[in-house]
């Protein structure tokens, strides 16, 4: 199940359901539909459900952000974030395909998440999540409102008493920066940084919608099929050798290779297979 926040504000809470993704076939043209939806009527519900059908590339881009000091779950919960900033501020009047506009700024707030979450003292956990909902709040806010909005706006914002939010506020002086100068986690003997891999662009970030609706389209396929695929186009291996770990013929091998991709094309319906 996807982790993704909830409209309390910036709090980052977990939906009470998923919502069923639909069909490789239907699904970009439903999120076309969803986002004029959402920009002509602002509701809430259309905007749940268009951060549910573009789960997959948050959890594609947080992936290239593991193993860097800091919990997946949590860089996700910023990806989230930067999802719902991207579906906020996209024109579906401009023709740009969502996953072109919104992964930049998806990888945007990871950076930033980057920058400013360490932290130099221990900070108990509740009041580190109370100060990334108030820095987030507050951000919001003061796009919404053209100026610095008050703390009494900010825990209104978030669910917090004042207090709260001060308490939090508080804490701040504790997170240090992370050197963008830095290598990599355990790999301090490489010369380029974490500064300059942040800045990198990924070819791979092209195919993620495509990475997605495959997929989807693979869960179709019955358990041979499946194992068939997964053995030829993720291990790599020739068919002889996935005839031999099978058991079957190379012969047989190929009519359910054959009649996997077919099944593939059906499902993924006029998106063209790579």
């Amino acid at each position: 199940m996807s982790s993704v926040p909830r409209d309390d504000g910036a709090t980052g809470a977990q939906p009470a359901r998923t919502i069923p993704k639909p069909a490789p076939s239907e699904r970009r043209d439903l999120v076309r539909r969803l986002l004029q939806e959402y920009r002509d009527t602002r509701e809430v519900a259309i905007r749940d459900q268009l951060v549910e059908l573009n789960s997959d590339l948050v959890h594609f881009i947080a992936r290239r952000f593991a193993n860097r000091g800091e919990p997946l779950e949590d860089i996700e919960q910023v990806g989230f974030l930067g999802l719902i900033h991207a579906i906020e501020r996209f024109d579906p009047s401009l023709g740009n395909e969502f996953s072109t506009f919104a992964t930049p700024t998806i990888m945007g707030e990871i950076r930033r998440y980057f920058r400013d979450r360490s932290w130099a003292v221990r900070v108990p956990r509740r009041l580190q999540e109370n100060l990334l909902r108030v820095n987030a709040a507050a951000q919001q806010l003061t796009g919404e409102l053209g100026r610095s909005p008050s703390i009494n706006e900010i825990g209104e914002r978030v669910g917090l008493e004042p207090e709260d939010v001060l308490a939090a506020l508080e804490v701040s002086p504790a997170q240090h920066t992370v050197s963008l100068e830095a290598a990599p986690a355990g790999r301090a003997d490489e010369a380029i940084t974490l500064g300059d891999r942040l800045g990198l662009e990924d070819s791979n970030l092209d195919r993620v919608e495509m990475r997605s609706l495959l997929e989807q389209a693979m869960a179709h396929l019955n358990p041979r099929e499946r194992e068939i695929m997964a053995l030829r186009f993720v291990e790599e291996l020739p068919q002889t050798e996935v005839a031999r770990r099978l058991g079957i013929s190379q012969m047989h091998v190929s009519r359910l290779q054959r009649a996997a991709v077919e099944h593939l094309r059906r499902e993924m319906g006029d998106v063209a297979l790579v």
